[in-house]
C-alpha cells in the first residue's frame, strides 16, 4: 500500500507544480496585448488553447522577437515581423506546413500539400493577382485561439465548416464584387445533409467542404456536379450513366443530379417527384401527353400502391402482435418488402420503367404473403376467443347446475 500511496502523492504533486512551471515562462508578448482591446487582445487563456501553444510553439515562431526579453522583446534582430500582412499568411503558414520532417514531430498524420492545394483554388489565384478580401489560413482556422479540426470548438470541424464559410458568402457586401450569390447557407440549413450533420450529429454527411473542397476549394463545373455527387451516391450515379436523360442532360448543358435535386438546398426525396403534380420534377422538362411524363406518371402510381401494401400489411401484422398473437417471422418478411421499395426509388435513376417494375413487383409479393399471414393470425385469434368463451360458458353453466343441484340436496 505505501508504495502505491507514494506513487499517488509524486502524481498530485507533478499535475500541481506542471502548470506553475509553465506560468512562470517569461511572456512579454502576452502580458502586453492581454491589457490591449480587440482586435489586438490576446489573453494568457485564449493562447493557451491555440494547438500551436499545447505543442510548443510561441507568439516568436510566427510574429518573431524575443517574448522573454523586457526591452527588446520586438527587436528586429531577433527577427521582429510585427503584424502579417494578409498576402503574406498564406506563405508564412506554409512554412511550416509543408515542411514534412518538421510536421512530423508534432503530427505525422497532418497533411503538409495544403499550400499547393490553395495556390490552385478560387481564393489563392485571386490572392495571387492582388485581390486580399479573399479567404486565407486565418479567416477559416483563427489566428491566435486555433484547435484542431478533432475539435468541436473548431471553426473547421465538420459541425462548424458551413457557418465558418457563411462568415464571408452570407455576407452581401462583401460579395457584391464577385457576383455570386449569398443564400447558400441558407439554402444549405434547409437540406437534408444539414438535418444528418447538424440534427443527428453524422459527420460523414456532406457540409460545405465536401463538394467545394478546403484548401484548394473551387466550385464544380455544371459538368463536373454528378462526379462530386457520385463520391456518396455511386450506385445512383452509375445508373444514370446508363439512363436516356444523361444524353438529354448533356446536349441541354444541364447538370445532372442538380437539374433534379437542387444543389445547396437538397431536400429529401419523395415519390412526388415523378408524378404529375405540383412537386413534379418531371414537368419542368417534359409537357402533359409526353411519353415520358406517362411513363413516369406509371412510376409513381406502382411506388404508391406498394407503400400503401407496405402500410396495410403492417397494421394488420401490429393488430396481431397486440392480440398476442406469433407474427415475428412475417414482420421480419415485411423488411424485405420495404427494402425492395428503396430499391425501386433508386432505380429511377435510370429512368427504365421495367426495373422499378421489377422492384415493385417483388416487393408486392412480399406484401401478400405478409398480409395473408396476418389475416390467419386474426383468424386464429378470433378462433381462439370463440373456443375460450364457448368453455366460459359451458364452465359457468356447470358452476350454476352444481349450485343448485347442492342446494336441492341441502334441502
Amino acid at each position: 500500500m505505501q508504495p502505491i500511496f507514494a506513487v499517488r502523492l509524486a502524481s498530485v504533486f507533478f499535475l500541481l507544480l506542471v502548470p506553475v512551471c509553465l506560468g512562470q515562462t517569461k511572456n512579454t508578448c502576452l502580458d502586453c496585448h492581454s491589457l490591449l482591446d480587440a482586435p489586438l487582445k490576446v489573453t494568457a487563456e485564449e493562447f493557451a488553447a491555440n494547438i500551436h501553444a499545447q505543442k510548443g510553439l510561441t507568439c516568436a515562431s510566427c510574429h518573431g522577437g524575443d517574448p522573454t526579453s523586457d526591452d527588446n522583446a520586438m527587436s528586429p534582430k531577433a527577427g521582429f515581423r510585427g503584424h502579417i500582412d494578409r498576402k503574406r499568411i498564406p506563405e508564412l503558414c506554409g512554412k511550416c506546413h509543408t515542411d514534412a520532417a518538421y510536421i512530423r514531430q508534432y503530427n505525422p498524420s497532418l497533411r503538409t500539400d495544403q499550400l499547393s492545394q490553395y495556390h490552385t483554388s478560387v481564393h489563392g489565384k485571386k490572392l495571387a493577382s492582388g485581390d486580399t478580401h479573399v479567404a486565407v489560413c486565418t479567416d477559416c482556422h483563427g489566428i491566435h485561439n486555433i484547435r484542431p479540426a478533432s475539435d468541436v470548438r473548431s471553426s473547421v470541424n465538420p459541425l462548424n465548416i458551413a457557418t465558418t464559410c457563411s462568415h464571408c458568402h452570407s455576407d452581401v457586401n462583401y460579395m457584391k464584387a464577385y457576383v455570386i450569390p449569398t443564400v447558400q447557407f441558407a439554402d444549405y440549413s434547409k437540406s437534408v445533409h444539414h438535418e444528418a450533420m447538424a440534427v443527428r450529429g453524422d459527420l460523414s454527411a456532406p457540409t460545405c467542404t465536401t463538394c467545394h473542397g478546403n484548401h484548394g476549394a473551387a466550385p464544380p463545373g455544371v459538368g463536373t456536379a454528378k462526379n462530386v455527387c457520385s463520391t456518396c451516391h455511386v450506385y445512383q450515379s452509375q445508373l444514370f450513366e446508363e439512363s436516356p436523360h444523361k444524353a438529354a442532360f448533356e446536349a441541354a448543358g444541364l447538370p445532372g443530379c442538380v437539374t433534379c435535386h437542387s444543389n445547396h438546398a437538397i431536400t429529401p426525396p419523395n415519390d412526388e417527384m415523378v408524378s404529375t403534380g405540383e412537386r413534379s420534377i418531371c414537368t419542368t422538362c417534359h409537357a402533359e401527353g409526353d411519353a415520358a411524363l406517362q411513363a413516369a406518371s406509371g412510376i409513381h402510381g406502382q411506388l404508391r400502391d406498394l407503400e400503401l401494401r407496405i402500410t396495410r400489411s403492417k397494421q394488420i401484422l401490429d393488430r396481431a402482435e397486440e392480440s398476442g398473437m406469433e407474427v415475428s417471422q412475417a414482420q421480419l418478411d415485411l423488411i424485405q418488402a420495404s427494402d425492395a421499395l428503396t430499391k425501386a426509388r433508386v432505380a429511377i435513376h435510370g429512368f427504365r420503367p421495367d426495373r422499378v417494375a421489377n422492384e415493385v413487383a417483388s416487393g408486392q409479393a412480399v406484401t401478400e404473403k405478409t398480409y395473408k399471414a396476418g389475416t390467419e393470425a386474426l383468424r386464429e385469434r378470433n378462433y381462439r376467443r370463440l373456443g375460450l368463451s364457448i368453455s366460459l360458458l359451458v364452465i359457468g353453466a356447470t358452476l350454476i347446475g352444481l349450485r343448485l343441484w347442492i342446494r336441492e340436496i341441502e334441502s
